[in-house]
């Protein structure tokens, strides 16, 4: 039991910080809530962090970029542990994934009144990509975003360390509930990631594509998180994009693509199809 506590735990503990700035420190270039949205960028984007990050640290690259283009961008530290509020860096993402889905409902709709638009577009990496679905799927959200680019997805969830196994292991002898609480007590989303989990099993009861909302998946072969990394390859829907397959020597992986100038490539892309440009490596 204790070695899948500990095993659990990587997946908050394994994700580095790149900078431990304080959780409600915009990235450069995002949150400016007077931005209007134009005729050619019409869509402001939100950008959602990875487990263990916030905002600024997840997107201190691409949010500075993604203004550059011409986007209104902004972004949220979701998921804080109340607890740590006395803790100079509290790491995001790391309450259940359906109280932090209010939170991104709340945060959107506060950036389509400061900004006028109907709808968003999401850029998410890690969580995520799998906390916004609970907003999409059943917080009404998908009538609200348009274009939903996940970065190193996990659709399927993860098997890292074998932890899908050792949790049903662990169910034989009646161990997987103290296992899942024990885990939850400084994690409540970390097991919510494993292989089969009741809240990934729920959202993939009806599929994994959203439908009114336009899909593209960016993975990384190095994934060392998302394990198996095909689990980012969404089956029923959407475009589906191996790092390696655009740029085969390229060794990002699960962390770095949130600052690879090849992944901005493919975010701009995927957010503005019709001006896409030839990614160089």
């Amino acid at each position: 039991m204790r070695r899948a506590v500990l095993l659990l735990a990587t997946l908050v503990l394994a994700l580095p910080a790149a900078a431990h700035a304080a959780p409600d420190t915009p990235p450069p270039g995002a949150n400016d809530f007077t931005c209007k949205p134009t005729a050619a960028k019409p869509r402001p984007l939100v950008l959602v962090h990875g487990l263990g990050a916030n905002m600024d640290n997840n997107w201190a690259f691409m949010a500075p970029r993604l203004k550059a283009e011409g986007w209104c961008v902004f972004a949220l530290t979701y998921g804080l542990d109340a607890r740590q509020a006395s803790s100079p860096y509290r790491p995001g993402g790391v309450m259940r994934m359906q109280d932090s889905a209010r939170e991104l409902r709340s945060f959107v709709a506060r950036v389509r009144r400061a900004t006028g638009a109907k709808e968003v577009d999401l850029v998410g990496h890690s969580e995520g990509t799998v906390m916004p679905r609970w907003y999409l799927e059943r917080l009404g959200g998908a009538k609200r975003v348009r274009r939903f680019v996940a970065l190193t997805p996990l659709w399927r969830g993860t098997e890292i360390a074998g932890t899908p196994w050792l949790r049903d292991l662990g169910a034989v002898f009646g161990l997987d509930k103290p296992i899942i609480e024990a885990v939850e007590q400084f994690c409540a989303s970390c097991p919510q990631f494993v292989r089969g989990s009741e809240y990934l099993n729920a959202l993939n009861a009806d599929g994994e594509r959203i439908p009114g909302v336009w899909h593209t998946n960016i993975v990384t072969r190095y994934d060392e998180l998302v394990i198996p990394f095909t689990s980012g390859i969404m089956r029923d829907g959407g475009r589906n994009i191996v790092v390696q397959d655009v740029c085969p020597f390229n060794l990002s992986e699960h962390a770095f693509v949130a600052y690879d100038p090849v992944v901005f490539q493919l975010i701009r892309n995927a957010l503005d199809a019709r001006h896409a440009q030839e990614v160089r490596c």
